[in-house]
């Protein structure tokens, strides 16, 4: 509620400007027939020259907000034109303690002094010709500089704080709405980087598995239809992977089957069988204590040695061989996928997506790649995990 209103005030400024000032009004309106009667026997001005003055005091309060040192400055000469014409004050002249606190409340510290002291001043000089010397008067009227003042000083310390809790939590929304932002690419990174590795790897063996039914169709039809059992094999296990990546995305559509275990280094040996099957003789040795590795970092490796087998299945070319070997060292794990194939001939393009993603993952818990074609043919990819980012 307290929101709305400022919210309101900022919109109507000279409105609430004039609705603070009717307080002073009323006091020169109720005090109009005392003062003008004096002013009228002293200088014969009467009730309208008391309203003059007033409104001319008064009026340059409506900008006080916006320009408060001109204001201060506008008032303040104005009532000291009246000293010089000696005019006695009048409940108008109030106008430049509301003029002070505009500017102790708006103003840098420097300008509050100096128009505290203008306004010290002034009560001086009226107390010089108006009222005797004596130091209560003037103490009083110090004091109630001072007051006003230190009012002011609290209203605009005050205000800055209320404005910097609204900066602080503007700002903490924007963070909030930033984290969720990156948090949501993040993901969609992680899930862009599944998907390809599903899609390229199941899509690379579906196609070597129909070129073959399409070339042993007529000599061999056993291996023909071989062939296309494993195509349907492998269709269906990548379509079951993109479903359950896919529903991650579902939130209000999720499902049981939708959190099923990620494949993981136990799987290792279904994928290898299956790229075998898929016609890349693979040799997979494991050496070392095998060790227990978060599920996240099992992920990686699955992940890592599918795009491997899936580049030497693509690449490697007719009559190739591979090799997957995993060493789980004191101080790290060694990954090294090779094969014989065509090597730096084939078009393998080392910076493509296959490889980033390769890099990426190993990233996440420390370790590196390195992809490169062998020096007596081939390509080899290397990974190295460190241990105590993977334990």
């Amino acid at each position: 509620m307290f929101g709305r209103l400022r919210a309101w005030g900022a919109r109507h400024g000279r409105l609430v400007d004039a609705a603070w000032l009717a307080p002073l009004i009323l006091v020169c309106l109720l005090s109009a027939g005392d003062y003008a009667g004096r002013l009228d026997r002293a200088y014969g001005i009467g009730a309208i020259g008391y309203l003059a003055i007033s409104a001319v005091l008064v009026t340059p309060l409506l900008w006080r907000r916006r320009r408060p040192v001109h204001v201060f400055a506008v008032v303040a000469f104005l009532s000291f034109v009246q000293w010089l014409a000696a005019v006695e004050p009048l409940p108008a002249n109030l106008a430049v303690l509301v003029a002070l606190y505009a500017v102790a409340s708006t103003c840098p510290l420097g300008w509050a002094v100096a128009a505290t002291a203008i306004a010290e001043l002034g009560g001086f000089l009226a107390l010089s010709r108006w009222g005797n010397l004596v130091p209560s008067p003037i103490v009083a009227i110090s004091l109630l500089m001072l007051v006003i003042w230190l009012a002011g000083v609290y209203a605009k310390t005050r205000r800055r704080y209320l404005e910097s809790l609204e900066e602080r939590a503007e700002r903490a929304e924007r963070e909030r709405d930033q984290q969720a932002r990156i948090a949501t690419a993040a993901e969609r990174a992680r899930i862009a980087r599944e998907l390809h590795d599903v899609v390229a790897h199941n899509v690379s063996v579906m196609i070597v598995q129909a070129d073959g039914a399409a070339y042993a169709i007529d000599g061999d039809p056993e291996l023909a239809r071989r062939a296309v059992q494993t195509i349907s094999r492998t269709g269906r296990q990548a379509l079951a992977e993109m479903r359950r990546l896919v529903g991650m995305l579902r939130q209000d559509d999720a499902r049981d089957d939708d959190y099923a275990p990620q494949p993981g280094v136990d799987d290792l040996d279904e994928l290898v069988a299956q790229t075998r099957r898929s016609g890349l003789p693979v040799d997979f040795t494991v050496n070392g204590t095998r060790r227990d590795l978060p599920e996240g970092e099992q992920l990686a490796i699955y992940r890592i040695v599918q795009e491997a087998l899936t580049n030497a299945l693509k690449h490697g070319g007719p009559g190739a061989r591979a090799r997957v070997e995993m060493d789980y060292g004191p101080r790290e794990i060694m990954l090294r996928v090779t094969d014989d194939g065509r090597g730096a001939a084939a078009p393998r393009g080392i910076d493509g997506h296959g490889l980033i993603g390769m890099r990426e993952r190993a990233a996440m818990y420390g370790g590196s790649v390195q992809a490169s074609p062998c020096p007596g043919g081939g390509f080899e990819v290397a990974v190295r995990l460190p241990v105590s980012r993977a334990a």
